[in-house]
């Protein structure tokens, strides 16, 4: 347990803030100190009041400080002096064992890179607290599938253990069962990583801890960056948040929404929902999720919650907001928030119809500035894709979910190894993507996945890089060398397909559309009747070449 201590000399010079400290500055405009993540829970708490967990963020100069000279002088101290404020604010004790305050330790780099660096949840667990969570909610079925979910989490994360040595492979929620299974996690956890899981709950978070800071130097965090030409010295920051509990019951759940469409950037709501689950499930690409009318069916109260909050964060941030959220025992609660990846396409129609939203009132000049020329050109590509048309002779695979526009032929390539490695143009075909597939992601020309829904790590990635992607086409079956459909048909290694990453569909050999070219008219006009955004930023952009040229004049 934790005992109130004062706030330690050096925590100035730590940089470790409350997510409610009072800054003299917005938080949004403190991605530079909070990093992305807490930036936008220090701005959700402060300034927009909507339900986050309470915590802190270790601030980005705490990882730099870690790099240049290892765990930094003074960090248990601060580490303890804001526990002890969490632990007022809860009402519960960090190790408690008759009712503990658990922790859950997230990443949070200054830019997104969704999936990319670690996460621990469920941080303060053991033998004893186990017991003191399942007196206290009623629930010891929901008390040790956590323990379960922290060993495997803390076994693969912060020990190095497979994971795949440490997955659940049924879906038995019998309570005897899950401790069965907690207990041969902890000795598989003890056999590969040559000691136990930590029992002592500050010791499980200052691994965590470590863990995230680690993770910014990870082959994926560097491969991704590589990709997205970030720098390599900014650093993670860390943010220790009390947790809310997604599988507590039935009320219960997890989701990402994207406040509008990040395919085509139509004012509809987009996104998964996930029930009786927690952290990264909804987004990992292995689990069936619903559909975000679920929660308005299942969790009505909730779900009104959710549609005020996101609502209200649209407004504030004047963009798409890419939210993640969980609903504990019917309760709302917001995890993250940020300007949402999206296609070309949803960039265009977005950026214009924001300009015409009397909540959001962009400016021309401002719409113009997020809609650059290269931006517009990917959106013409996509349209132009999009119009293409099949021949007889093209045989249709499946449909899947298209989740980020472009139609593209390539060789099919069943490892992310195969596709950094090869020559010409490649569709990565997986069962699910993880980000230790980012490098062959990068490579391909396009990627097609079995598993996973709208805002699985494959299709929130491919939508950021703007690349063709088809996910949950649950048909096919990776194995081996080979990919095989329901009804037999075999697709090895080699042979050349072709995805279209809006409507989902998959065909065998080269089904893009025909190589001739279209008239400028009819070109013109497909634009237009497709996405006539495009042609209102063309208008808007010759405006203001004329005025600039007028004022030079």
């Amino acid at each position: 347990m934790t005992d109130a201590v004062p706030a330690p000399q050096d925590a100035p010079t730590l940089e470790v803030y409350s997510f409610d400290h009072p800054h003299a500055v917005p938080a949004r405009d403190l991605v530079h100190v909070l990093g992305g993540k807490g930036a936008g829970l220090a701005q959700m708490t402060t300034v927009l009041g909507l339900p986050v967990p309470p915590g802190f963020t270790l601030a980005l100069s705490v990882c730099r400080a870690y790099w240049d000279a290892g765990w930094p002088n003074g960090l248990d101290d601060a580490l303890r002096h804001h526990l002890a404020q969490l632990e007022q604010k809860m009402g519960r004790r960090f190790g408690d064992p008759a009712d503990p305050l658990l922790l859950a330790v997230r990443s949070g780099a200054p830019q997104s890179m969704p999936g990319m660096m670690d996460t621990v949840l469920n941080i303060g667990l053991n033998d004893a607290c186990v017991e003191g969570l399942a007196e206290v909610s009623g629930d010891p079925v929901f008390a040790w599938d956590s323990y379960r979910r922290f060993l495997e989490m803390f076994g693969a994360t912060v020990m190095g253990v497979d994971e795949h040595l440490l997955r659940m492979d049924d879906d038995d929620r019998q309570l005897d069962h899950i401790k069965k299974h907690v207990g041969t996690l902890k000795e598989r956890i003890a056999a590969h990583a040559g000691r136990p899981v930590p029992t002592d709950p500050f010791q499980q978070m200052r691994e965590a801890i470590t863990a995230v800071l680690e993770s910014w130097e990870s082959p994926r965090a560097r491969a991704y960056r590589a990709a997205e030409g970030l720098t390599e010295d900014t650093g993670t920051a860390v943010n220790v948040q009390a947790m809310v509990f997604g599988n507590r019951g039935s009320d219960s759940g997890t989701g990402v929404v994207f406040t509008r469409n990040p395919l085509d950037g139509t004012p509809v709501l987009y996104g998964d929902y996930l029930p009786e689950a927690q952290g990264e499930e909804v987004v990992a690409g292995t689990a069936h999720t619903q559909p975000l009318s679920y929660l308005a069916d299942h969790v009505p109260s909730a779900w009104t919650d959710l549609l005020a909050s996101l609502a209200h964060l649209e407004e504030h941030y004047r963009d798409m907001c890419d939210v993640e959220f969980t609903v504990e025992n019917g309760r709302l609660w917001l995890l993250q928030t940020r300007v949402g990846k999206r296609g070309a396409v949803a960039a265009i129609r977005c950026a214009v119809q924001m300009v015409a939203d009397p909540t959001i009132q962009l400016t021309e000049e401002e719409a113009l500035d997020r809609a650059t020329p290269d931006l517009r050109d990917k959106a013409r590509a996509e349209v132009l894709a999009g119009a293409g048309t099949t021949r007889p002779e093209h045989v249709k695979v499946t449909t899947g979910l298209g989740v980020s526009p472009g139609r593209v032929a390539g060789r099919v390539v069943l490892s992310s190894i195969e596709a950094a490695t090869s020559d010409g143009q490649v569709i990565l075909v997986r069962p699910e993507t993880s980000p230790e597939d980012i490098a062959g992601m990068a490579a391909a020309a396009g990627i097609l996945t079995t598993t996973g829904g709208l805002v699985s790590h494959a299709a929130v990635v491919a939508r950021g890089w703007h690349l063709p992607a088809v996910v949950g086409a649950k048909e096919l079956t990776v194995l081996g060398r080979n990919v095989t459909t329901a009804a037999g048909l075999k697709i090895c290694a080699g042979d050349v397909i072709t995805i279209d990453g809006a409507t989902g569909e998959v065909w065998l050999g080269d089904a893009t559309h025909d190589a001739r070219p279209l008239s400028a008219e009819d070109e013109a006009a497909l634009i237009g009747a497709v996405l006539p955004e495009l042609l209102v930023l063309e208008s808007w952009e010759s405006t203001r070449k004329t005025t600039e040229g007028d004022e030079k004049r």
